[in-house]
């Protein structure tokens, strides 16, 4: 069987073999695309409610991250530490830049999540971190 076939504008002329028990003319294409979702199915017999159905939005990290309370701060993303911008005993104010890290080709400075004295910094230059890792206590 011969088929003339059009992708992005150019025609090709193709020769098909039509296999053993499937002579005949194919039926009707169907568009190439993604496919539809499944049919609901009718409400169970009685009137019973269906089950919810899951949320497609993704869970939220949990808020102490990687065990880091109200008196840390912890990693947004994963990524490596570039710079240490404070030092223990130091007291930071707010919003106040305490790191630099790069994550994705990007290099983040992490500010401080509230006022404080750093207690403690977890992470020097060049650590890999994960997610909620804890990077400096107050």
């Amino acid at each position: 069987m011969k088929l003339r076939i059009t992708v992005e504008g150019k025609v090709y002329d193709v020769t098909v073999d039509v296999l053993e028990g499937q002579a005949g003319v194919p039926g009707p294409l169907s568009p190439v695309g993604p496919t539809p979702p499944p049919p609901v199915p009718p409400p169970a017999a009685g009137g019973a409610p269906l089950p919810p159905k899951p949320s497609s939005a993704p869970a939220a990290p949990p808020a102490s991250g990687g065990g880091g309370g109200a008196s840390s701060c912890v990693a947004p993303l994963a990524g490596t530490i570039t710079k240490v911008l404070a030092k223990v005993g130091d007291e930071v104010a707010a919003n106040a830049p305490l790191l630099v890290m790069e994550a994705m080709k990007m290099e983040s400075t992490i500010a401080s999540p509230a006022a404080g004295k750093i207690s403690a910094i977890k992470v020097a230059p060049g650590d890999a971190v994960k997610e909620g890792d804890v990077l400096v206590e107050f």
